[in-house]
């Protein structure tokens, strides 16, 4: 997956307009623009539409831009004031920027179906891991400055152009203009399934205000261990347990992710776990924490994708690639530990 993405984003901002954004180009695999669209199951409502038309919707944006004010949207509560152009731990000011959109075909297959799954990637991040295979989009916060009513016409490109849900990538930072962008976007008609793709590292409290908004939450479960977090992300030693409280909300609302007839998840929760080398993860615990809290078919997918890239040269521990024997005991863990609905690599 962590490869894969990577292609897609470093092809999108070379042939983006501006270097990064594109719209309006064909993109190679994707469906051609109006043809069956959108491609979702019929009968499915996402949740975000009573909330739009009750005014629910824009209130809880509005909520969260507050929040800005002494920024307390991540764990960091780094408590800047981004409405007057500070930049918070996440390099974010209130200005959004946008690296690349696109229908992306590396994502879970649940994900992706015909159509693909519509990504928009978001630049800066409130983890920063030594490790990031996207360090450029991330940490340097390559980008470009858009509107929200920007963004929101973006979501309804992607529904125009087939994709299966719409995928938001790195958004933790940016919930506020997400959810105000999707109110203006479903006021036009946009009817996609809502995929929170985020690193884990999540406030419950900030999850709590995206409940009926968000349809399926896709988050990382990075480490187990919080003396790895700090190591590896930038000090961020609560990183187990602020993930794990945030990973029980997140099913608390959406439930176990359950394939449709189609295929296609439209609401649930799926995890994320990358194996690294030399167990820095803790894969072992990760598992069994899932596996202990949450039921036993909660959909995991075991990552083999792991590769050094930014700063983990300088940390000898993470400084190769995984092997295949590390990956195969971590899929006899999770089988072990009875998890029944595991996306395995070959």
């Amino acid at each position: 997956m962590e490869a894969s993405r990577r292609d897609f984003v470093r092809t999108a901002m070379y042939l983006g307009i501006g270097g990064v954004v594109f719209s309006g180009m064909g993109w190679p695999f994707a469906r051609k623009k109006g043809e069956n669209s959108p491609a979702i199951a019929p009968g499915f409502v996402p949740g975000y539409l009573a909330l739009q038309r009750s005014g629910e919707l824009k209130r809880r944006g509005e909520a969260l831009w507050a929040l800005m004010e002494r920024c307390g949207l991540c764990p960091r509560e780094c408590g800047v004031n981004r409405l007057e152009g500070e930049e918070g731990f996440c390099r974010a000011s209130s200005k959004l920027e946008i690296a690349s959109y696109h229908p992306h075909f590396g994502e879970e297959k649940p994900l992706v179906g015909e159509g693909g799954s519509g990504t928009v990637f978001f630049s800066n991040c409130g983890l920063r891991c030594v490790f990031c295979i996207n360090w450029d989009i991330s940490l340097e916060g390559r980008g470009e400055t858009r509107t929200i009513t920007e963004l929101a016409e973006m979501m309804l490109d992607l529904q125009e152009r087939g994709c299966h849900n719409l995928n938001v990538v790195t958004p933790t930072h940016y919930s506020a203009h997400i959810v105000l962008a999707l109110g203006l976007a479903a006021a036009r008609g946009l009817r996609l399934p809502v995929v929170y793709n985020t690193c884990g590292f999540e406030k419950p409290e900030i999850i709590e205000k995206l409940d009926g908004i968000v349809d399926i939450y896709l988050p990382d479960f990075k480490y187990a261990r919080g003396e790895m977090a700090a190591r590896y992300s930038s000090g961020a030693e609560t990183y187990p347990e602020v993930t794990k409280a945030a990973l029980l909300e997140m099913h608390r609302q959406v439930g176990v992710a359950e394939p449709g007839s189609d295929g296609l998840i439209y609401r649930g929760l799926m995890i994320r776990h990358l194996v690294m080398p030399n167990d820095v993860c803790g894969t072992r615990q990760v598992i069994d924490w899932i596996a202990g809290n949450l039921p036993k078919d909660t959909y995991l997918n075991i990552m083999s994708q792991y590769r050094p890239m930014y700063k983990a040269f300088e940390h000898p521990d993470i400084a190769r690639r995984l092997t295949r024997e590390e990956y195969a005991e971590a899929v006899a863990w999770a089988r072990e530990a009875g998890l029944t609905r595991l996306d395995i690599q070959s």
